[in-house]
């Protein structure tokens, strides 16, 4: 083990207090070496990091469950080399979480079909390896969702699920259908998260289109500087990969010798 025999008793400690065990925490070290077992302490070191390792898997596991995070898309799968090499820096930036302790959005523009949701789903995989809760959704499968729990007066309850995440994906938020309704519940989901629970929105639109979302001028400002106040921006700047493969295939049909 790598552990000093003096860092084993303080080790121990650590490992109970994550147990959330304070009555073991506090006297089991003490206990064992009054009676003269100090021996043993290894070997209880060695099952409380078992424990705890046991713990966090499953910790995971229900995260993971509970993200509904397309499975694949990960950062393993995300072709990086396509992607402009500021754009993945900033991804390797937010993977380690630091911004959601300070609940800031997450905005990623770019044409269809240039990884954007890739990259969210990615970035919430990541996250979700480290402990933290996230919830991935297309934005008008939400705000549907949103519509039936306001029509059956709980609307409040709905929003108070979705602030147990942590993080909340809304992926192609420029595809909801702009009824009153929607807009309404859409709006009153950014400001309850506002300053307190961060959101990674994946649009097609750029900010001077979202009027096409919200239809009132005032409501799309209110909106926009909701999501861009404590805000990451990271911008697709490359061809979709539908246009890239096409461009290929058409430069090899060229490149074949003529029958």
């Amino acid at each position: 083990m790598s552990d000093t025999i003096d860092d084993v008793p303080v080790r121990i400690r650590e490992l109970l207090a994550k147990l959330k065990l304070p009555t073991l925490a506090e006297q089991l070290v003490r206990r064992l070496v009054d009676a003269g077992h100090e021996d043993i302490l290894p070997l209880l070191l060695e099952t409380f990091e078992l424990e705890v390792g046991d713990r966090r898997e499953r910790r995971i596991d229900r995260l993971r469950r509970a993200s509904r995070l397309p499975p694949g898309k990960t950062f393993e799968t995300l072709e990086d080399a396509r992607l402009p090499k500021p754009l993945m820096s900033k991804f390797r930036e937010l993977r380690r979480g630091e911004f959601l302790d300070r609940a800031v959005n997450v905005l990623c523009f770019g044409l269809p079909g240039v990884g954007k949701s890739h990259g969210a789903a990615a970035l919430g995989h990541a996250l979700v390896e480290r402990g933290h809760s996230v919830l991935f959704t297309p934005a008008f499968r939400l705000v549907q969702d949103l519509l039936v729990a306001k029509r059956d007066l709980k609307l409040t309850r709905a929003l108070r699920a979705l602030d147990s995440f942590e993080l909340l994906i809304l992926d192609d938020i420029g595809y909801v259908q702009q009824s009153a309704d929607e807009v309404e519940v859409l709006f009153t989901l950014m400001a309850e998260r506002y300053e307190r629970r961060s959101m990674l929105i994946t649009t097609n639109l750029v900010f001077s289109e979202w009027n096409r979302i919200f239809k009132d001028p005032m409501t799309t400002t209110a909106a926009i500087d909701r999501v861009v106040h404590h805000s990451v921006v990271l911008e697709f700047d490359v061809e979709s990969y539908r246009t890239e493969a096409a461009k290929k295939a058409a430069k090899n049909k060229k490149s074949e010798p003529e029958q």
